[in-house]
């Protein structure tokens, strides 16, 4: 039997806007970090990016490529439903943009999603608690998280109403027995939030796992720590995002292809 051959994607860095170029960019250089932090789950999951002066146009991965092979050509434009708006080789999971079309369609501020099945988020996930401030930086989600019950594979359109209403006027919504999601004004914002949320359930899971007593700071002190993170309502992660773009291109230089 053959071995399956990778589908060559045209170049798309003529045929699109210089918005739209560098739109798909840093959407490529934020697949293939997740793929560096390791949170990817084969070639599953989505981050998607509205694209410049559009309200109904996203950026989306093709399905059937790893988070680490993706490049900015490869990345396809589709509608609200997921319907695609140009040619590719490659098909679009349109089930799993139900989630993602929830947010675009219902926050106008938000422009990057992000979502991911790690052990780690799954963990805290499945957790009655859900997400604890057991540290100076998971302070920053406290009373800002959203939390969306399961209701198996997320491919009823009625869905999204549910989705809506328990993000609320979140960021951040972790997916019941399902895994985690950040959004944010720009890919660097949602990446920050990943970035934490990833991290702060990673510790809380170790915490757990030591069976040994914990403590958390009292609920006057959570709230302090967390509008001190998010003061001014300044989008977060704007200053590690350009540090972050030099990692991927010198680790992954075929992103900008």
């Amino acid at each position: 039997m053959p071995i399956a051959q990778m589908k060559e994607v045209p170049s798309k860095r003529q045929s699109v806007g210089e918005a739209e170029w560098k739109a798909r960019l840093e959407l490529a250089a934020a697949y293939r970090l997740v793929a560096h932090f390791g949170w990817t789950h084969l070639i599953n999951n989505h981050i998607t990016l509205r694209v410049p002066g559009t309200s109904d146009q996203f950026l989306i991965n093709p399905y059937g490529m790893l988070y680490e092979q993706i490049s900015a050509s490869d990345l396809i434009k589709i509608d609200i439903n997921g319907n695609m708006l140009e040619e590719s080789p490659y098909e679009v999971n349109e089930a799993g943009f139900i989630i993602h079309s929830a947010i675009h369609m219902s926050r106008m501020d938000l422009h990057c999603v992000i979502h991911t099945h790690t052990a780690a988020g799954q963990a805290v996930s499945a957790l009655d608690c859900g997400l604890l401030p057991l540290n100076q930086g998971s302070l920053r989600f406290y009373n800002r998280v959203g939390y969306h019950d399961h209701e198996g594979i997320s491919r009823e359109l009625d869905e999204r109403e549910r989705i809506v209403k328990d993000l609320g006027n979140h960021k951040v919504l972790i997916l019941r027995n399902h895994g985690l999601l950040t959004a944010g004004v720009n890919v660097a914002e949602a990446f920050n939030l990943m970035y934490h949320l990833e991290k702060s359930c990673q510790t809380q899971m170790m915490v757990m796992a030591s069976n040994s007593p914990y403590s958390m700071a009292p609920p006057e002190i959570c709230e302090k720590g967390a509008q001190q993170f998010h003061r001014g309502n300044r989008p977060l992660g704007q200053r590690d995002w350009p540090a972050l773009m030099k990692l991927v291109e010198k680790n992954y230089p075929d992103f900008s292809e």
